[in-house]
């Protein structure tokens, strides 16, 4: 069984598609970061570094218990657990490095287009324009890389496509005020709509759709999501 902490943003939700993809059971462990409870000792054992996604999987390499944080991490150990979604031999190498393109590049620049765009306090343009644009770079390298091609990596769908669905999904914000966010990228635009009508998919959007996670941005959200910006001289 593996135990799933999870909360609704875009790294847990690549997980939730993979053990959907996979058919593995698992229990949804809600994590409210808007609350702090990433925070929490009990959490950090987890993951040290206080963010979701991770897993604890009761029947790891030689049935002992595991964990594993980090999406991009977690992606891969359950592919090797289950021998799926990794493409062919040929194709590791080109696996690892759009993994690492996604998880290095993608993601963190979508993620930081999404804070200074929403969250941030007005007047910092500057940093709204680069991640922002950065974004946009990254969008139109995978964009590139897909022409002619139906998937990332090699000739079937693979974690690879996965981890991009994650944040492609969350388009709308990384471009903010964009008619139609994908449609300057027409390749990315076709692999995401793909992705998206599979019917797992629908399964990992409906994953802790049971719980009231908290909605409410106030201080003590952001003091749960940017204890950073924080200094312990002022609490």
């Amino acid at each position: 069984m593996i135990r799933f902490y999870f909360h609704p943003t875009p790294n847990p939700a690549k997980v939730a598609l993979m053990l959907e993809e996979a058919g593995l059971p698992y229990e949804v462990v809600p994590v409210d970061t808007s609350k702090g409870e990433q925070h929490t000792p009990s959490f950090r054992a987890i993951n040290p570094n206080g963010k979701v996604p991770a897993i604890v999987d009761t029947d790891g390499p030689a049935g002992k218990e595991a964990r594993v944080f980090d999406s991009t991490a977690i992606l891969l150990y359950l592919a090797e657990k289950t021998g799926s979604f990794l493409g062919s031999k040929e194709d590791r190498p080109e696996l690892l490095s759009w993994l690492m393109f996604i998880a290095s590049g993608l993601g963190p620049f979508s993620g930081q287009s999404v804070h200074f765009q929403f969250a941030a306090p007005d007047g910092l343009d500057y940093a709204k324009n680069r991640y922002r644009r950065e974004a946009e770079r990254h969008y139109q390298v995978l964009n590139d890389h897909l022409a002619g091609r139906e998937f990332i990596v090699g000739n079937t769908y693979t974690i690879a496509d996965m981890s991009a669905w994650g944040w492609l999904d969350r388009a709308s914000r990384v471009l903010k005020g964009a008619d139609d966010p994908l449609g300057p990228y027409p390749h990315l635009q076709r692999l995401f709509q793909a992705i998206d009508a599979r019917p797992a998919v629908a399964r990992a959007r409906a994953v802790g759709k049971d719980h009231d996670f908290k909605k409410t941005n106030d201080e003590e959200t952001k003091r749960a999501l940017f204890p950073s910006n924080y200094s312990k001289a002022t609490g």
